[in-house]
């Protein structure tokens, strides 16, 4: 096998990544050009690990390099070696519910763990004395298991909404949720279909949008209701935005007030079998913002995946009491923590 580690920001696209992509079926997210957008930007800059034999990438994955909190807010320079102590997460930051960590539909189950720790040996040596470990976030009940053994410690930690998709169209979403549900979302969507001073939009590579308002959007959302444990993400950038929300595969909703002002707004991410719904942010009604827009941004999701007639849809961590009020159920999500003196063990 061959290791390989690319910095997003200044490394031209990995060998055979562009056939993997599609291969392994990922996400928009995983796109080389989106993590080096976000590189240059993040706090702790997403670098990319390959794992491959002879016939090309057979794993891959996102690795953060995070700094204490009381150092800069902004990553050092690529090529940088890291002094003081660190540790590793393996993540993929933009895609809640996710794991970092991605195989080639090629690898059977059986040979996904020694991959795993041929990896954490490699990563030990290229990041040298000051790594004191590696966390796996977002990982689900297969990879978790991949992770166990002695010195580790994996732990279930949150759950993934998801909704299997068995509908023709929204319609028939609706008329399969509980009455009480059924009702608020027929009534809220006539609601505002007849409000004249609000305006809702959508669809895939938006260029009409503002990205500096979105970015503020999402970033006081995630500081009111969705900030992790030792979070390492970064606040998103209105640069990164600006060139993610014009690609196709990613689709944004928008709830726009009478005075031009951005109420609301949605990211789907397109996917075969499963889209995302990405970030959300809302302005609380108490700054002018409106009740009821997160369920009618689920009816526009839900037409969007059974005109698409893909598998499922996934909503992300949060407010799992809410979605499976909405027919979700919840995928569990673990996290596993590999010390330095057992990794690749």
């Amino acid at each position: 096998m061959k290791i390989r580690f690319h910095d997003p920001r200044t490394d031209p696209v990995p060998e055979g990544w562009t056939e993997f992509v599609p291969a392994a079926r990922l996400h928009p997210v995983w796109d080389y050009e989106v993590m080096g957008l976000d590189g240059w930007t993040a706090r702790n800059p997403p670098m990319l690990v390959t794992i491959a034999d002879g016939a090309g990438i057979l794993a891959a994955l996102s690795v953060l390099v995070c700094r204490p909190r009381l150092r800069p807010r902004f990553a050092p320079t690529p090529g940088h070696r890291l002094l003081r102590p660190f540790w590793a997460e393996v993540c993929q930051p933009w895609l809640s519910g996710y794991p970092g960590l991605v195989f080639a539909p090629r690898v059977a189950a059986a040979e996904r763990r020694p991959v795993i720790r041929e990896f954490e040996r490699a990563l030990r040596g290229r990041l040298g004395p000051g790594l004191l470990g590696v966390l796996y976030r977002a990982l689900g009940e297969e990879f978790a298991k991949d992770l166990r053994g002695p010195g580790r410690l994996v732990k279930h930690v949150d759950s993934v909404a998801v909704l299997e998709n068995r509908f023709d169209s929204e319609d028939e979403w609706i008329a399969s949720l509980p009455k009480s549900r059924r009702g608020g979302l027929r009534r809220q969507r006539r609601r505002l279909a007849a409000d004249p001073d609000l305006v809702v939009k959508g669809g895939p590579g938006r260029e009409d949008v503002d990205s500096a308002e979105v970015a503020a959007l999402i970033q006081a959302h995630r500081e009111r209701h969705g900030r992790l444990a030792l979070d390492s993400r970064t606040m998103p950038s209105a640069a990164f935005l600006r060139r993610f929300l014009r690609r196709p595969d990613v689709h944004t909703l928008t709830y726009t007030g009478a005075d031009g002002r951005l109420l609301a707004v949605n990211t789907l991410l397109d996917h075969p079998d499963s889209p995302a719904k990405q970030h959300w942010g809302t302005l609380p009604v108490t700054e002018g913002g409106r009740q009821g827009l997160l369920f009618d941004s689920y009816i526009h999701a839900m037409r969007y995946a059974t005109r698409r007639g893909v598998k499922e849809l996934t909503a992300g961590r949060g407010l799992p009491e809410l979605k499976a009020t909405l027919g979700f159920r919840a995928r569990p999500v673990y996290s596993a923590a590999v010390p330095r003196p057992v990794l690749g063990w």
